[in-house]
């Protein structure tokens, strides 16, 4: 029997495209009540004038945190830029639980952080009550956590098609490479030269090359993993496309592993796994196959090179790589099924 009870909820960040994008899916989840959005730059506005293809729901104004009643709300969904989460959260009630799409709660380490994101953490304590967000492979922590830190996008599309290969010992952790490729609202709603339309559009270029920040995100979870450090070749590309994401990682067999046994793996680690389909094999996964749904396809095959294979994973990376998991991770906190809310199928064409 379906539950009736009914979440309190504010978005934090609300005028973004993550928030956005979590305003749309929470707005249609049955017990989700968004009783209040956030977003300092647009306090006092209403939802339709910052975001239009919104402003059919009843929803109330954007206003800033400060005039929050916070006893009034039991969870929060983070959208704010890394770097100014932290604090914010660290200023809630501990009766509040928070989904975070940010980087501030992802990295266990505070010097890693600080290291990789150019400012100290402000919040150290709050680290180690947060759980790393990603749902396929953290289900059981994440239903008791008061913070769950939602991956960064690059991060899910790749931890999904490799932590099952690593797990397994059929790849081996010192020989990945992977190539990245991202629509341009993974950079955010903020302006920036690289990302306007003339600039980005019609072209394929690599940014952060060797130190982009999800580096370190990744590292941590297939060590953890591995049982020991991993280092990863890993270049993102912007790609002249609004949403969408596509890694193809380059993997080193292990031992007498196969591409077919790396697929195998795939399909038995996530059997109970709705949202993660590994396709037909031949099948190559693409974006435009996954967007708008919070589904990653994952396809395997055979390299030309020896002893080596090819992975390659989809994700719609505002859905799957943000509020979408976001909402996945709210259903397994409160008991609700994991595909509640989420169930709209990919927009094609």
């Amino acid at each position: 029997m379906a539950s009736t009870k009914t979440i309190k909820a504010a978005v934090l960040g609300a005028s973004g495209y993550t928030g956005a994008d979590m305003i749309r899916l929470a707005a249609r989840h049955p017990n989700i009540e968004i009783v209040a959005l956030i977003a300092k730059g647009h306090a006092g506005q209403p939802l339709a004038q910052v975001f239009p293809h919104l402003g059919s729901l009843e929803l109330p104004a954007l206003v800033t945190s400060d005039q929050i009643d916070w006893s009034k709300v039991d969870v929060v969904f983070g959208g704010l830029p890394h770097g100014t989460s932290h604090a914010e959260i660290a200023k809630l009630p501990q009766s509040i639980r928070v989904v975070d799409m940010s980087a501030d709660f992802r990295l266990r380490d505070p010097k890693t952080y600080a290291e990789w994101y150019g400012g100290e953490h402000s919040a150290p304590e709050l680290i180690k009550d947060a759980v790393y967000g990603l749902t396929e492979h953290y289900r059981n922590k994440i239903k008791a956590a008061r913070i769950v830190a939602c991956p960064g996008c690059y991060p899910t599309a790749v931890l999904l098609a490799l932590l099952p290969l690593l797990k397994a010992k059929l790849i081996e952790a010192e020989d990945i490479i992977i190539d990245a490729k991202s629509g341009v609202s993974g950079a955010g709603r903020t302006l920036k030269q690289n990302i306007l339309f003339s600039e980005a559009g019609e072209g394929l270029s690599p940014y952060g090359i060797g130190n982009h920040r999800h580096v370190p995100e990744i590292e941590q979870e297939l060590g953890a993993v591995a049982g020991s450090a991993v280092t990863i070749n890993f270049t993102p590309h912007l790609a002249p496309m609004s949403r969408g994401e596509l890694c193809t990682c380059y993997v080193r067999l292990a031992g007498k592993a196969s591409a077919a046994a790396l697929r195998e793996a795939l399909a038995a680690s996530y059997e109970t796994s709705p949202f993660v389909h590994i396709v037909e094999e031949g099948t190559i996964p693409a974006t435009q196959h996954v967007r708008g749904s919070n589904y990653c396809h994952i396809g395997v095959f055979k390299d030309r090179l020896e002893s080596r294979a090819i992975v390659v994973s989809a994700i719609d990376n505002l859905v799957k790589g943000s509020a979408g998991q976001a909402l996945q991770n709210f259903n397994v906190m409160y008991g609700f099924e994991e595909t509640l809310g989420l169930e709209q199928l990919p927009l094609f064409p």
